[in-house]
């Protein structure tokens, strides 16, 4: 089935199912037109449930143009790429270009690669700190407000899987940043001495990170 708007031809994918009772109607990624309804459903009764929402499935579409528009670049540290939707795997890098599978989970992809680029930075940084400090745990979640935090009690340090997305520097800053308060569990001078001493160009750094 396919449906015509404004001389675009929008293909329609019918998905019958013992356990639905409704008809749902919704809009993917590719604009491919999905309609999930009971399986006793004649087509002739989702040719007209398709016409009686005519209105309602152009508003779809023109939301997910929208929403394909604001995402259609992906970064991965501090590089932008433009994706290309795919079926044939899960994620793969060209040049400037992301094939990626549309039903992959981005966020538990970032995850992945958080948990071993974060630790290899960690471990690197710890190191080489200026001071003797407790080697901390280290978790990964996303947050909207704040690039790390550091439970000085527990010594457990929380870093924002959005840092994946940026120039590893941030990330190394963040770092050293949050070890610092294992020292000074504040933002004294000497917190800031210790956080120079360990990442020298720190404000030129912090300050671009405001801008983000």
């Amino acid at each position: 089935m396919k449906l015509e708007i404004d001389g675009v031809v929008y293909p329609i994918v019918i998905e019958k199912k013992k356990t639905t009772k409704n008809t749902y109607i919704r809009v993917k990624e590719d604009l491919t037109i999905y309609v999930t309804t009971n399986i006793l459903t004649r087509n002739s009764s989702i040719n007209k449930i398709i016409d009686e929402n005519y209105k309602a499935i152009c508003k779809m579409i023109e939301k997910q143009k929208i929403k394909n528009n604001n995402n259609s670049d992906f970064h991965f540290l501090g590089n932008r790429y433009d994706i290309i939707y795919t079926e044939y795997c899960d994620i793969s890098f060209g040049e400037n270009k992301v094939f990626l599978n549309k039903n992959i989970d981005v966020d538990k992809w970032y995850k992945k690669q958080a948990k071993i680029i974060f630790k290899k930075h960690l471990d690197e940084i710890y190191k080489t700190f200026s001071r003797k400090i407790v080697y901390p745990e280290l978790r990964i979640r996303k947050m909207t407000t704040r690039w790390g935090v550091c439970n000085t009690k527990t010594k457990v340090i929380t870093l924002n899987l959005e840092l994946i997305k940026r120039d590893e520097k941030y990330l190394d800053y963040v770092i050293v940043h949050e070890l610092s308060h294992l020292i000074h569990p504040n933002h004294s001078s000497k917190f800031w001495e210790l956080v120079e001493e360990n990442f020298p160009k720190y404000k030129q750094i912090k300050k671009e990170m405001k801008e983000f």
